[in-house]
């Protein structure tokens, strides 16, 4: 198999990759919940009927609203109930040299994305009446200098039992914690229940063919570690599974995540559901009961922020898997460590990205020069290939017979040209995951006009470039390809070639242009050494 062919395999391989990687978008079959459908609550946000059996109203935003800050968020509260309805994320602009933060959670005319915790049970201070109006003695409050954590106490109180929920949050970090202390002073035990939940208005996937991305739900829970429930999967049935371990809820989209982590030992229960055009997913800690006289504390984590894996992985088991690499994570991720080291080196991601491609050019050399090689011998073998099928016309079997007797007598292999290109094309998908999935891409910048590896190049430059690179190794390939037609197909591909890469992150046209810059050099080189040997004619 020929340059041509290589390539020619290549973009059939990669059509292919995203065009079943969108077709399975738009019509996997939906995952099954565990246990039976729950059948909750759908016209409210509480996530259960209230002590009296009936169901607790919507609630709208109140005009009782603080801000909390530290170094990496600004975070927007509401006092009645105690809902975060916005997340600023400070270190992240929302557009490219931007001014403003990126906005994560939001409550905005025609999107509402938030999240949601609170107490119900018999003595649960979210009824029928509406949600707790929650008391503060400070409308502000921001972590200071040199300080590492900052604790923001609201209270409550009623019938005897005194409830404060405390925001913690720490420097550096999008976990913040979310605590409810009920000191009961009553003469009776008060039995509560904590619920945390993520609410957002039901949307698409989003996204394109060259530009995958999922917006919806996803969860962990005992034998699952990650898995996607959109929002499409939230309307066909509600999820109802039980955690008796470490899990959580969340909501995804390209580069950030929100979760709901319960601080738990006992069994606690994950659901989603829909109403009045919401999606809600969430979890539901197990009754817990306060004895007279006595105080206990409930707790559950909220990440909310970008996909950073390390921090993830230390917040929850398996919370990183959100940056979801798909089937061929096991050659991603070390691709994404790889080139993170690389970065923290030469503190550029596309001179990190130009790195990579010589480490991974390097390391396939050996195959390279197998292929080239291959390549070569096979032309040589063209005259006595013709004077076969010539002499033996139309008899198939035999012609195989004999093709099969040259190549071992010649030691040829056939395939040899292809193994190459096989074990590179999931370096090439894997690697497109890796940075299709990094939010350090995001909005980093490369050299001169490129000022986002992770946004296609505004000028064309790079697919132009890779363009022209891919027909110089076509034309510096020996071709066996004597139709007229497959000579124009193959004359043709270059230019397919550059309108598809048009549209890609110009961190991977990047990769691809260095990557060809190498293929051409190590193609030289070997032909060289072949020509010098006998084996490869003009």
């Amino acid at each position: 198999m020929d340059s041509q062919r290589n390539i020619l395999l290549i973009a059939l391989l990669f059509v292919s990759f995203l065009l079943y990687q969108q077709w399975n978008m738009d019509n996997a079959p939906q995952p099954q919940g565990q246990g039976v459908a729950q059948q909750v609550n759908t016209s409210g946000d509480v996530p259960s009927h209230s002590a009296d059996g009936q169901p607790i109203t919507e609630q709208s935003t109140s005009d009782n609203l603080i801000t909390i800050n530290t170094d990496v968020l600004a975070l927007t509260v509401d006092t009645l109930g105690g809902d975060v309805i916005e997340a600023q994320l400070l270190a992240y602009d929302n557009e490219l040299n931007s001014e403003d933060p990126f906005v994560l959670l939001k409550n905005e005319q025609g999107h509402s994305y938030t999240a949601q915790s609170g107490l119900i049970g018999a003595n649960g201070i979210d009824t029928t009446a509406g949600r707790a109006q929650l008391v503060v003695d400070a409308d502000s409050f921001t972590l200071a200098d040199g300080q590492d954590e900052l604790r923001v106490p609201m209270t409550y109180e009623k019938d005897g039992i005194q409830y404060t929920k405390t925001f913690v949050l720490k420097r550096g970090s999008y976990a913040v914690d979310v605590e409810y202390s009920i000191n009961n002073q009553s003469a009776a035990p008060a039995s509560v229940q904590m619920y945390a939940q993520l609410k957002q208005n039901l949307m698409d996937d989003g996204g394109s063919l060259t530009m995958p991305t999922y917006r919806g739900g996803a969860y962990s829970a005992d034998d699952t570690k990650y898995k996607k429930y959109s929002f499409e999967d939230m309307q066909d049935k509600n999820l109802n599974l039980t955690i008796a371990n470490q899990g959580w809820a969340a909501m995804m989209q390209h580069y950030f995540v929100s979760a709901w982590i319960p601080r738990t030992d006992e069994a606690t229960n994950l659901y989603t559901r829909t109403g009045n055009g919401q999606g809600y997913i969430g979890v539901r800690m197990p009754a817990t009961t306060v004895p007279a006289g006595s105080e206990q504390t409930l707790t559950a984590t909220l990440w909310v922020g970008p996909k950073l894996q390390d921090q993830m992985e230390a917040t929850a088991p398996n919370l990183n898997l959100t940056v979801d690499y798909g089937w061929l994570w096991f050659i991603a991720s070390p691709l994404h460590m790889l080139l993170s080291f690389i970065q923290g080196i030469v503190v550029n991601w596309g001179v990190a990205i130009m790195m990579l491609t010589f480490i991974v050019r390097g390391a396939m050399y050996p195959l390279t020069k197998a292929q080239y090689t291959s390549m070569a011998k096979m032309r040589m073998l063209q005259p006595k290939l013709q004077a076969m099928r010539e002499r033996l016309g139309d008899d198939r079997q035999r012609m195989s017979q004999e093709m099969m007797e040259l190549y071992k007598k010649e030691k040829v292999n056939p395939l040899g040209g292809c193994l190459p290109i096989l074990l590179q094309m999931p370096i090439f998908i894997a690697l497109y995951w890796s940075l299709m999935e990094s939010v350090e891409l995001r909005h980093s910048p490369f050299f001169g006009w490129i000022h986002d590896l992770s946004a296609q190049d505004p000028y064309y430059i790079l697919p132009i470039l890779m363009g022209v690179s891919m027909f110089m190794i076509q034309k510096m390939s020996p071709t066996t390809v004597t139709d007229p037609m497959q000579q124009k197909i193959m004359t043709f591909m270059p230019v397919m070639f550059t309108f598809f890469f048009l549209f890609f992150p110009s961190g991977l046209v990047l990769y691809w242009l260095v990557s060809n810059v190498v293929t051409l050099i190590q193609q030289t080189l070997i032909y060289r050494s072949l020509e010098k040997k006998g084996l490869h004619s003009k």
